[in-house]
């Protein structure tokens, strides 16, 4: 595929300034040690493998912002970053654990799991989620369980959702159209007149839809829900 022109917009500068600015504030394994709702929250979500450190990672310009384990699906936590000014922070950002990597002991991925389930149904801040998905698979059966975890917050419009298609430099261009045309058509099951919900083809290698994704998630923070 070509590569992806960069946007050189003010929207686009004012976007990934802003994901510059991201810096770590605090790990928890359970809810509870979540610090009280307050800044808005934007959950990363995505299968074990699926580029989701990687992505915040070419997001934020930092190289070792999120952690990616050696072992995909041993990291089992919560990892929250700050944005915005140091005195005067505007969002948070949420790195939930992969899942779905079949070496992580089966009670370890079912506690996970509701850890999951339970912050994307109920954790009072969230103001959206950015889904990372392997186009290469498609969406699979634990993708779609966790869509089902948020959608009735997505269906009433208290939760935006974008859905990067990672890896995309490894798509051809008729490739990438299939990729989008298959996300559309499984999310098309969320939409609702409140629903905000996006999708793109997204790639740290080329940086192909790294800004439109930075914008789409700065926009959620100027554009309260």
């Amino acid at each position: 595929m070509e590569t992806p022109a960069i946007d050189n917009t003010p929207a686009a500068r004012r976007a990934l300034t802003w994901a510059r600015s991201a810096r770590f504030l605090t790990t928890a394994s359970r809810l509870d040690q979540l610090p009280p709702p307050g800044l808005p929250e934007i959950a990363f979500v995505g299968r074990s493998n699926a580029g989701k450190s990687t992505a915040i990672n070419t997001l934020a310009q930092h190289k070792r912002l999120a952690f990616a384990s050696k072992t995909p699906g041993r990291t089992q936590h919560i990892n929250l970053f700050t944005l915005g000014p140091a005195d005067a922070p505007d969002a948070i950002w949420a790195d939930l654990p992969g899942y779905g990597y079949a070496a992580v002991a089966r009670d370890a991925k079912l506690r996970w799991q509701q850890v999951m389930a339970d912050y994307l149904a109920f954790r009072h801040a969230l103001a959206g989620v950015v889904m990372l998905v392997d186009p290469r698979h498609g969406f699979t059966a634990l993708d779609r369980q966790l869509l089902e975890f948020v959608a009735p917050r997505v269906g009433r419009g208290e939760v935006r959702l974008l859905v990067l298609l990672t890896k995309a430099d490894k798509l051809s261009r008729a490739e990438g159209r299939r990729a989008l045309a298959q996300a559309e058509q499984v999310l098309g099951d969320l939409a609702s007149e409140h629903a905000d919900i996006g999708v793109t083809l997204f790639s740290a290698l080329n940086r192909e839809g790294v800004d439109d994704a930075a914008m789409t998630i700065h926009s959620w923070i100027s554009r309260p829900a």
